[in-house]
């Protein structure tokens, strides 16, 4: 099974060896689910998009089976109806890479590319992978907002945009400048486990939304480094 990135060239390889760990996880789900992906997962979305998801890593039965971000699990239900409740996608989302889903104007880039244990990275394969996140960041010269899901994803977009992450609090719906006159906007992960206890709803999961629209709009932007909404 083949899937072609939105953004070739800023992949690691299929078969890449950085992070001991990971690798092998990703044996292990070969030998038990040699139909599965199971390997680094692709950017997916809109090559000139305005509006980059930046996620966090790949579930084990979702986009490690899958091969494309967040489809197959739940966090995907929730995220893709967002999508395209903004217009944001074309065709029905159906958790299959054959469903004939595309986003219009966004994409999605996770910051870790590979099934980590827990669904939790730990700090060196974080930075392992820190190049081809950066890489994807800055292959897409028309994103004006980067919506991080999750404190993870927080951190590695400002570390993409070379800022001091003492200096931008992660809160969910809070908005930080960043350079190249961009925009990050804080959200809960939408994850099963946020959605189930509350933390996350889909109204503010919305709203999140609405604030990405709002500042892509709007002609001038604060100047503080981060104005809660």
């Amino acid at each position: 099974m083949e899937i072609d990135s939105p953004l070739p060239g800023t992949e690691p390889p299929r078969d890449c060896p950085r992070c001991p760990r990971l690798v092998a996880l990703r044996r292990a789900c070969q030998d038990e689910h040699p139909d599965w992906w199971n390997a680094p997962v692709h950017a997916f979305g809109d090559p000139d998009a305005w509006l980059a998801f930046a996620g966090l890593a790949p579930g084990k039965h979702g986009a490690n089976r899958t091969g494309r971000p967040f489809t197959g699990d739940y966090a995907g239900d929730l995220l893709f109806a967002t999508l395209a409740e903004f217009g944001l996608s074309k065709g029905c989302y159906d958790a299959r890479i054959d469903d004939g889903l595309t986003l219009d104007g966004a994409i999605i880039v996770n910051s870790v590319k590979c099934l980590p244990p827990q669904n939790k990275p730990m700090p060196a394969e974080i930075a392992n992978c820190r190049p081809f996140f950066e890489r994807q960041l800055a292959a897409l010269p028309a994103v004006r907002v980067i919506i991080a899901l999750g404190r993870i994803a927080h951190d590695a977009a400002l570390r993409a945009a070379g800022e001091r992450l003492a200096a931008h609090r992660f809160a969910h719906g809070a908005v930080h400048a960043l350079p190249g006159d961009r925009y990050l906007v804080d959200s809960y992960h939408c994850s099963r486990y946020n959605t189930n206890t509350g933390r996350l709803t889909a109204e503010m999961f919305a709203d999140v939304f609405r604030t990405a629209i709002a500042l892509r709009d709007q002609t001038s932007g604060p100047n503080s480094s981060t104005s809660p909404r």
